[in-house]
């Protein structure tokens, strides 16, 4: 690590960009972070040298190759620029240094948005007309009113705490659960496992915003989703493997599920080959219910390391053994 004399002594201090993205997608950030972060010299991994990488005490993230992680010996700690780090915490079995997940509240925001837009999708029947476009069918069907929906949400993180609050101020009848019991104003909350089983029972639209780990890898199986109200539906923006795909299908052909939003799989991008593709009763999103914005990011980002070249403080890191 560099200590103060040699910073003083004017040799360069170099903060890697450090991810498994395209060169177009990492310029703009470096470009972002190099204009609030003039003092620093940010710069994509590949283009240090070996005695700069022995240098770098903080690298900046975004879905790394952790061999080139552990190619900075002195690293401290890494701020990602995505809120989702379970690739990392898989990734990285071995880790000396402190990850720093995102937490934007423009991010909250924007998932917000998308849990309402496709709630109320799901709620107006939208599929069902869509398929009777299709079809050249004139039917209108008898309207639900949102205090008659009920909307369960798994996960009251910070995305799901704002996502289920724009639902209450929408009219719905909203649940949540959380692996730790919360109190929340216009919500019923649950947590366990008896209260995992209740709410997925009194939910017709279940919409996932979990993180991905050990205990949430493949939570909404068979038995889980079979306890959801005939007609149900369901939304998953979290990570494609919480949601077991095929007995997702099963549900869905033999007409216990109405419908499902998924925006991540258990593969990405999407097979061609997938039958979600071309299943009547699932709606295929490309991962984009809450990309990243750059410029709020970006502006998170450079605060925390101002903050630390300032007084050496580290913004509080992930739990390894939770995995966010």
């Amino acid at each position: 690590m560099i200590s103060n004399q040699k910073l003083k002594a004017g040799l360069p201090r170099m903060i890697p960009f450090v991810g498994r993205i395209d060169e177009a997608e990492q310029a703009v950030w470096i470009k972002q972070l190099s204009a609030l972060l003039p003092e620093e010299t940010i710069v994509a991994f590949c283009l240090l040298s070996d005695a700069e990488k022995s240098q770098c005490d903080v690298a900046i993230v975004v879905n790394p190759d952790p061999q080139e992680l552990m190619q900075l010996p002195n690293l401290k700690w890494a701020h990602s620029v995505w809120a989702g780090v379970d690739r990392m915490v898989d990734e990285l079995t071995m880790m000396p240094f402190t990850i720093v997940r995102l937490v934007d509240p423009e991010l909250a925001k924007t998932m917000s948005e998308a849990v309402l837009a496709w709630t109320m999708y799901l709620h107006r029947g939208m599929p069902f007309y869509r398929q009777q476009q299709q079809e050249k069918i004139w039917y209108q069907r008898a309207m639900v009113m949102p205090q008659d929906r009920r909307v369960g949400v798994l996960g009251l993180g910070e995305l799901g705490q704002v996502s289920a609050a724009r639902l209450v101020d929408n009219g719905f009848r909203v649940s949540g659960w959380s692996r730790t019991a919360k109190i929340l104003e216009g919500i019923r909350c649950y947590c366990g496992d008896e209260g995992l089983e209740a709410l997925l029972r009194d939910s017709d639209i279940l919409i996932c915003l979990l993180p991905l780990t050990d205990r949430t890898r493949g939570l909404l199986n068979y038995e889980r989703l079979a306890l959801l109200p005939s007609g149900a539906m369901v939304i998953n923006f979290a990570r494609g493997p919480i949601v077991d795909e095929m007995t997702l299908l099963e549900h869905l052909d033999n007409g216990h599920l109405d419908h499902a939003v998924l925006d991540v799989f258990a593969q990405e991008p999407l097979p061609a080959s997938h039958s979600f593709w071309s299943h009547p009763k699932v709606t295929v999103l490309p991962h984009i219910s809450a990309p990243t914005n750059p410029t709020s990011a970006s502006q998170i980002v450079a605060k925390a390391i101002r903050l630390y070249r300032a007084n050496g403080f580290i913004p509080e890191g992930i739990n390894t053994s939770l995995g966010y």
